[in-house]
């Protein structure tokens, strides 16, 4: 494994919403002279020495992805971080490598090391007619990182980039290192197990729990991942009515008594954006449709504003900039009517619908995520404290996923959970609105809970009152993976501050 230590002693989120104190900032990449599988098995090795390094300086040490966090989620205070981003091999499966009883296709497993970007594995599954299931609302994050923090999807019934992860190749130890996957769910053979040399562990509290586990269930070195067949989307946007349709639309998901560009069809991917200041004039519906792929269509484009399809707030929310109170409404007005044009009929693939790799100026972030039945009554209580607390430089933006199995993953609530997102400038009236809204939100009763990655209010009883027997759970699961030493190199403060560090006797 090759490593260079950049002797970096702070490290700046790609957001720049915070910087991080560390000890130094290592990059590592697999030796060029290998091919794949000697590669990342030597990198394994090279990952292996410098976790005992760690436990024997008491260094604590974290891999980082893109670093997209809004949050220190990622990172490590005082220790060192390992910028994973070269280790990007991936492994095709042979039906050797499955086990004998896997009744799915073959050729759409890949194993990806855990730097793959999303956006270079939508690259090399095109060149094989295959395609991600889904991707944030952006191409930027690698694959772990992606996983790791419960990043929501793209799509109303596939769920998260986690969801289509089926098997993980972790660094448990010095000298151990795991293969694991769901017991109810076995995919992989003996063979596969001995090429990687490693062991192979099924368990699917294991599995569910070390899904969203923010780096702190040891190195996360490589991903099994189900892809399908490459695939267009049939993209809209429009400006439709805020209305009896479309809240009954968002609260059941049920879109017959809605008009939308392509009848009954149900739409892949469905979202809204309101903007608290224009709401008489409606709100902008996108409706994604899944489509066969063919190679005459017309890629998308972006509009005048530099945004595409897929794109969400934050590409364009950070050229707004900190104005008085009273300019609020005509400084969103101007830039949302630019940024959210409509358009019809704009075809492309995945990665080309949701391409977007970078961001355009400082913005904060906070997602929440609630059941689809509550969401008419969020909106009533967002407008609300936007009067009471406000004004928030910002809009309001709905997304809907299928329920996920990941232990501790955010989009939780049965059958689908609905994520806002609530993107706004970098300023202390934007923190105070979201501080409000938190507030309202538990005092009215209402049951959510924050997309990890983004900025969050979390302690230990908010974290007992949303997840529940799952964070015990979640925690045992980790206690059962790494012992106390490998633990607490892994651990960081905001893991401390969360209660989710403990060592169990």
């Amino acid at each position: 494994m090759k490593l260079v230590k950049t002797g970096t002693t702070a490290w700046p989120n790609v957001h720049q919403t915070f910087t991080e104190t560390i000890q130094d900032l290592y990059i590592v990449a697999n030796e060029p002279a290998l091919d794949a599988l000697e590669g990342y098995i030597d990198t394994t090795k090279g990952l292996q020495a410098l976790l005992t390094d760690a436990i024997k300086t008491n260094t604590p040490i974290r891999m980082l992805g893109a670093g997209w966090s809004w949050t220190k989620i990622a990172t490590v205070q005082n220790g060192i971080m390992i910028d994973t981003k070269q280790l990007n091999t991936t492994l095709n499966i042979s039906a050797q490598s499955v086990a004998p009883g896997y009744t799915g296709d073959v050729k759409k497993l890949l194993f990806a090391q855990c730097g793959n970007g999303i956006w270079e594995l939508n690259d090399q599954l095109r060149q094989s007619k295959l395609s991600l299931k889904t991707c944030g609302a952006s191409n930027g994050q690698t694959i772990v990182g992606a996983m790791a923090t419960g990043a929501h999807g793209s799509t109303i019934d596939v769920g998260g980039v986690q969801d289509y992860v089926v098997g993980m190749h972790i660094i448990v130890g010095p000298d151990r290192h795991i293969y694991v996957e769901r017991k109810s769910a076995p995919i992989v053979s003996a063979s596969f197990i001995q090429n990687l040399q490693t062991e192979l562990v099924q368990d699917d509290d294991l599995f569910n729990a070390a899904l969203v586990s923010f780096g702190s269930f040891g190195i996360i070195h490589g991903v099994m991942i189900v892809t399908e067949d490459l695939f267009l989307l049939e993209t809209y946007r429009q400006r439709m009515p805020y209305d009896d349709a479309l809240k009954q639309a968002m609260r059941t998901l049920d879109f017959s008594t809605l008009t939308l560009p392509c009848g009954t069809d149900r739409p892949f991917h469905f979202s809204v954006s309101i903007n608290p200041y224009d709401i008489e004039n409606g709100a902008y519906v996108s409706t994604f449709y899944k489509r066969p792929y063919q190679d005459n269509y017309v890629k998308p484009v972006h509009n005048d504003a530099g945004v595409g399809p897929g794109d969400d707030a934050p590409v364009f929310i950070g050229k707004l900039t900190d104005v008085i109170p009273g300019l609020v409404p005509t400084v969103v007005n101007k830039l949302l009517g630019g940024a959210l044009k409509p358009f019809a009929k704009q075809f492309g693939t995945l990665g080309e619908i949701f391409d977007n790799v970078s961001f355009h100026g400082k913005l904060l972030s906070t997602a929440l995520g609630f059941p689809i039945s509550v969401i008419n009554q969020v909106t009533d209580l967002l407008l609300a404290v936007n009067k009471s607390d406000g004004p928030f430089t910002g809009l309001f933006a709905y997304r809907f996923i299928k329920k996920t199995d990941a232990m501790l993953g955010f989009t939780r609530f049965p059958d689908f959970t609905c994520i806002v997102e609530l993107d706004g400038i970098f300023s202390q009236t934007t923190l105070k609105f979201y501080s409000a809204v938190w507030k309202k939100l538990e005092d009215e009763k209402i049951p959510f809970t924050f997309h990890w990655g983004k900025m969050v209010d979390l302690n230990p009883d908010r974290i007992a009152q949303i997840y529940g027997a799952a964070a015990d759970s979640w925690v045992t699961a980790r206690n059962k993976m790494l012992d106390a030493n490998t633990m607490k190199v892994f651990t960081n403060p905001l893991l401390q501050e969360w209660g989710l560090d403990k060592v169990l006797s």
